[in-house]
């Protein structure tokens, strides 16, 4: 079946659809809509970030100190994939005393501040997946109900026009099996974009965490001032 002959099929389907068939269509349509929309804009953003964080670490160990640093970090970092983590670990030197935040020793601070901010980054880039991964799950089964609901249908029509004939069935079944048709093309994509962009978010991931470490290493502990 050709792209063509789904277009057909499922306009016929609509035509003859109740408010229920037209429902589960406009869901499919809604479903790959959004779904695309995520995955363009996902693309664009992992692309970026993966970009930004290559020149960020790289400026942030050629940097003299963390003043230079930070400022180094602003301008290659403008998507904040580094540099929330720098921000993060400076600020607590502006921590209150006598409090949580300040309780335990320099290196569980950074542990912790370090933890917060990786976390809220990564919320950022994860965002949309589960819309992915909700639409790849549900979306064929949206498309069975549209076909299930039509071949109801059209078995009541046929029922109500009298004798039983093989082309009173062909027909109407057929159409009403482009919405399963029509389901699977939303899911295909949406599937492939959440493993492939998943497995980027994971290389990210895995070098912030990287970066986190050595950050926290290089912090932990006092710095000697330059001879």
């Amino acid at each position: 079946m050709d792209t063509a002959s789904v277009s057909v099929g499922l306009f016929q389907t609509l035509a003859q659809a109740d408010a229920l068939g037209r429902g589960v269509a406009l869901l499919l349509l809604a479903m790959s809509v959004s779904s695309w929309v995520v995955i363009l804009w996902k693309i664009w953003l992992l692309r970026r970030a993966a970009a930004d964080l290559g020149l960020s670490t790289t400026a942030f160990w050629q940097a003299s100190d963390l003043d230079d640093a930070q400022a180094r970090l602003q301008r290659f970092d403008p998507r904040e994939i580094v540099l929330p983590l720098l921000q993060a670990a400076r600020s607590l030197d502006a921590a209150a005393p006598h409090t949580l935040a300040a309780a335990g020793d320099r290196s569980q601070q950074l542990t912790r501040v370090l933890r917060d901010a990786l976390h809220r980054v990564l919320h950022r880039l994860q965002f949309g997946q589960v819309l992915l991964a909700t639409v790849g799950s549900t979306a064929p089964f949206v498309g069975l109900l549209g076909t299930v609901w039509g071949i109801y249908h059209a078995l009541t029509g046929i029922g109500l026009d009298g004798p039983f004939r093989i082309e009173q069935v062909s027909g109407p079944v057929g159409e009403a099996l482009v919405m399963t048709a029509a389901g699977l093309a939303v899911a295909i994509p949406a599937v492939l974009a959440y493993n492939v962009l998943g497995r980027q978010i994971a290389r990210i991931e895995a070098d912030l965490e990287g970066f986190a470490r050595d950050l926290r290493e290089l912090l932990g502990h006092p710095q000697e001032p330059a001879p």
